[in-house]
């Protein structure tokens, strides 16, 4: 449990929008990592197309149906969130309890950063190493 002192604060029960296009930048940069370290070498576009095609799919899909489901219910996105900051000082609602919200952004964020990251420097060495 968290030694912070339980307040009356209603926790946010979902990540705010920047999260959100942190991880679809980061899943951008994957795919150009992964094109940047496997393309170039006899029939890998093929394969790196129908890549690039699944993490569109990942992405674009969520997002379709979210938008869907906002429409059914009725209700049109917020046309002003609150502020990045202010939901990080928040708590997020998780299914086993309350977390801090900057702690739900971190492990909602590092596996795709860690992926990206290093498929990036893999690209770099290979770059180099051909160089």
């Amino acid at each position: 449990m968290s030694s912070r002192p339980a307040t009356d604060d209603v926790p946010a029960a979902h990540l705010h929008r920047t999260i959100y296009v942190v991880m679809v930048l980061l899943a951008v940069w994957l795919v150009l990592s992964v094109w940047g370290f496997f393309g170039g070498h006899g029939y890998t576009g093929l394969a790196l197309m129908v890549v690039s095609l699944f993490v569109m799919v990942a992405v674009g899909l969520p997002y379709k149906l979210w938008r869907i489901g906002a429409k059914a219910r009725g209700r049109r996105p917020p046309e002003r969130p609150g502020s990045l900051a202010d939901w990080l000082g928040g708590d997020f609602d998780t299914w086993p309890g309350r977390i801090r919200a900057k702690d739900a952004a971190i492990e909602v964020l590092l596996p795709i950063a860690a992926v990206a990251i290093g498929m990036s420097v893999f690209a770099m060495v290979l770059l180099l190493d051909t160089a």
